[in-house]
């Protein structure tokens, strides 16, 4: 009978990508300033919708 080669496992996360480790250039936002913006646009855009005829 021929042997059986032991098998390893694959370290664990291999080939995972950690991004919040990952430093990138750009602006830093908390969530809250995201909704902020969001709202404020959505403000503007119906305010313009509305006095544009």
């Amino acid at each position: 009978m021929a042997k059986k080669d032991k098998k390893s496992l694959p370290p664990s996360g291999a080939g995972l990508v950690r991004y919040f480790e990952e430093e990138t250039k750009g602006p830093k936002l908390t969530p809250e300033q995201v909704i902020i913006g969001s709202a404020l646009l959505g403000v503007i855009c119906i305010a313009l919708r509305f006095t544009v005829s």
